[in-house]
């Protein structure tokens, strides 16, 4: 348990009042007058404010001996982290010369009198390139290969595919240019339908060459109905887009490949035609960050002493993207000192420095006296009078950078031939700094702990510490291999309306999951192996038939069954569906039961779906989870008579 902090006087303001009064009577029985009119009750409690705040901020100092202590422990609070998202940029029209975006454009949600505008900038250089369409190549499944370019030059109908099409035929674009990260339109006048195939659920992906493989594209669009009628096709083309030799053109080359069908979806039995196909830039997709880059911060000038101390003028410090380095002048030029967690293996030679991303504090190395009195270094001293200054750091970040998809639509930076921005993903990743209460709950863990991982609440803990963008992290043993250890990561996303959670948002990002091995593998046992990776996800669907007096009680049932079965902020405590915990009818029951204007159930039924595929099983009284699997829902339907 934790020791409770002393209270070295509890008195208060009123009670230092009446107490000086008893005095008055006790020493001055002629002073009959205490009322608060008198002058000398007004000198009593003046004195008896001051008094107050004296014995406020004598009792905190339990809270600063406290701090100390932390600080001598290393236990220094966590910074915040910048939210990211990827915001299309879009043309106001197509361009013959490249548009380029540079890094630290500004994008912004909209500011509104309730929230202030929540700004972001660009990460890199956003390249538009322009291009056209200057190869058609068509392949069959079985590898024949023809040049449909002088037909479609000709305005003949040219067919798409074989005559009968097969899964792996293909239907090549060639364009002018690569173009990375660019929003291309393919635009096709179709003549001759695709006899067979569902519009809506077209055989079809698209894919673009990244110089060694194929890649598929993100679908912004499709207006063709599978290549069936007149119509634009957008896609955004991945940042590995390279131009290939392919038939002896050398063109950045993308394709659309006839895939097999999967269950219940109709095929091509014939194929289609186009007899016009254009391609054009309209726009690209850039990574934008809450944070502001601070360009050649000055720290100020080495006096030449070990242990010198510098700060930064714009704190907090990001430290979760490129690292940190801090310059030095000399003869020589600018050297790059490092920044490392601390001094207890540097060498003398070596150019050191910590930091304290919560304060922007740098620390460069100490001499230490040693026991046999001879002073050892723990890193270099930077030379007298040199210069020191931080080329390029991040600062911001928070909580406030989580916001919702479509959101970010204004652009705050002038630049010429964008029309719009979006984001098509909800911003995630940002997490507020750590406050000193929040550090006071984590220091008796991480003491107990020791950056070893030995338990599984352990794994636990250094996961969350390595990233603080994780919702939630469980660790559980490996099935069937002692000595393992499955660390199972869930990331923290932004429900759409009717917290309503996409099935892609619960996919951690690489980076995190990278950070957390790279940080249990440091702290691991040794012949430990470590798994980390997201849960398993069972899809649930809820189709409930209620009776209400009051009309969108559906809307309201649907959106309460979202809120409760969530992953992340479900369950009975709002802390996200437990890991492994199984679901009956029974509690649906209860869900329904307690949304306003519900009269009475008269069916629930519960389906088990893969959020995958979308298939759905038969229907049940109840869904069994594996301890490593969630809750995820998927399309419940509430009908309401």
């Amino acid at each position: 348990m934790v020791l409770p902090s002393p209270n070295l006087d509890d008195r208060r303001f009123q009670q230092l009042v009446d107490e000086a009064k008893r005095y008055v009577q006790q020493r001055t029985p002629e002073w009959t007058d205490h009322n608060v009119s008198d002058p000398g009750v007004t000198l009593i409690e003046t004195f008896a404010h001051m008094v107050d705040q004296l014995v406020y901020r004598l009792n905190r100092v339990p809270d600063r001996n406290y701090l100390a202590f932390l600080d001598l422990l290393g236990v220094g609070l966590f910074p915040p982290a910048a939210a990211r998202a990827e915001v299309t940029f879009w043309l106001s029209a197509e361009q013959p010369e490249t548009v380029l975006l540079p890094a630290g454009t500004e994008v912004a949600t909209e500011d509104t009198n309730s929230d202030d505008a929540v700004v972001f900038g660009t990460v890199t250089d956003l390249p538009l390139v322009p291009c056209e369409l200057s190869r058609l190549v068509s392949v069959s499944a079985a590898g024949d290969q023809a040049d449909r370019t002088n037909d479609l030059n000709a305005g003949r109908d040219v067919r798409c595919f074989q005559t009968r099409p097969a899964p792996g035929d293909v239907l090549m674009f060639g364009l002018s240019a690569a173009v990375p990260r660019c929003v291309v339109a393919i635009r096709l006048d179709s003549q001759v339908e695709g006899i067979g195939v569902d519009p809506r659920q077209p055989p079809l992906v698209w894919e673009a060459w990244n110089g060694a493989d194929w890649t598929i594209c993100d679908t912004y669009e499709d207006t063709t109905g599978g290549l069936n009628r007149p119509g634009d096709v957008v896609l955004l083309l991945p940042p590995t887009h390279a131009l290939s030799v392919v038939g002896g053109a050398r063109a950045g080359w993308l394709r659309c490949r006839v895939v097999a069908p999967i269950e219940d979806q109709p095929f091509y039995s014939e194929s289609p035609t186009i007899r016009v196909a254009e391609a054009s830039t309209i726009g690209g997709v850039c990574t934008v960050e809450h944070a502001e880059t601070v360009v050649d911060a000055t720290l100020g000038v080495s006096a030449g002493v070990p242990g010198q101390r510098f700060r930064l003028a714009t704190v907090p410090v990001l430290v979760d993207a490129e690292p940190i380095v801090v310059q030095v002048s000399g003869e020589q030029g600018w050297q790059e000192w490092t920044v490392v967690e601390h001094f207890g293996e540097s060498r003398p030679a070596d150019r050191h420095v910590t930091l304290d991303p919560t304060t922007g504090e740098f620390c460069f190395p100490p001499a230490v006296r040693e026991s046999d009195g001879t002073l050892r270094a723990y890193g270099a001293t930077p030379p007298k009078q040199a210069r020191l200054r931080v080329p390029r750091y991040r600062t911001g970040g928070g909580r406030a950078g989580n916001v919702s998809r479509g959101t970010i639509s204004v652009l705050r930076s002038s630049v010429p031939y964008v029309a719009r921005v979006e984001n098509r993903e909800a911003a995630g990743g940002g997490v507020d700094g750590e406050t000193v209460d929040e550090a006071k709950v984590r220091a008796p863990h991480q003491l107990r702990v020791q950056e070893r991982a030995v338990t599984a609440t352990d794994y636990e803990q250094i996961a969350r510490q390595a990233a603080p963008a994780a919702a939630r992290v469980r660790c559980l043993p490996l099935d069937a291999e002692p000595g393992a250890a499955r660390v199972l990561v869930v990331p923290d996303a932004v429900a759409d309306e009717g917290d309503r959670i996409r099935f892609e948002q619960l996919i951690p990002p690489e980076g995190m999951l990278a950070a957390i091995t790279e940080r249990l593998d440091e702290r691991r046992l040794l012949g430990t192996r470590i798994l980390v990776e997201p849960p398993f996800y069972q899809g649930v669907t809820v189709v409930a038939r209620l009776v209400a007096a009051e009309p969108d009680v559906d809307k309201t049932a649907v959106d309460a069954l979202y809120r409760h079965l969530s992953p992340l902020r479900g369950g009975i405590a709002g802390t996200g569906w437990p890991f492994g915990l199984s679901l009956h009818f029974g509690e649906v029951f209860a869900i329904l039961q307690r949304v306003p204007g519900v009269t009475s159930i008269e069916e629930v039924r519960l389906f088990p779906a893969d959020p995958i595929t979308g298939r759905r099983g038969g229907a049940t009284d109840r869904i069994d989870l594996a301890e490593h699997a969630l809750l995820f829902s998927f399309q419940h339907q509430v009908l309401v008579s």
